[in-house]
């Protein structure tokens, strides 16, 4: 039950300060979450996003259930596999450490930096 209530407080959270940092946008004006907003989060607020990105891979699983699609069809099951053994808390490590070592790159985004600089090589790793 407590376990609920944080989560909701460090959603809560993370609304509120993307909220802030966006003011008023519209849909098409919502920003994309870069290394610059990431460095500037706080740890509660990683983690929801990260959360969030978790959510989104879980609602693309049980929508396609009846009709799974192929590995190569859907970037779930690869994000599943390259992500395995890590934790919301490694993974955040992970993207700080990245964004740490190179303050040049603070404007590609943190999916994008997830994807290749830890499911790619985590993918490599499992085979």
């Amino acid at each position: 039950m407590a376990m609920k209530s944080e989560l909701r407080a460090v959603l809560l959270a993370a609304c509120v300060v993307l909220s802030a940092a966006t003011g008023s946008a519209r849909a098409q004006e919502v920003p994309i979450v870069n290394g610059e907003l990431w460095t500037k989060s706080t740890e509660q607020v990683k983690k929801a996003y990260l959360v969030g990105i978790a959510n989104v891979l879980q609602v693309e699983t049980a929508y396609q259930a009846a009709n799974k699609p192929s590995d190569t069809q859907s970037l779930v099951p690869r994000a599943a596999k390259g992500l395995q053994g890590q934790t919301l808390d490694t993974v955040r490590e992970g993207l700080d450490r990245w964004y740490a070592a190179n303050p040049s790159r603070l404007q590609r985004p943190v999916l994008e930096t997830l994807w290749f600089e830890m499911v790619v090589p985590g993918l490599d790793k499992a085979k």
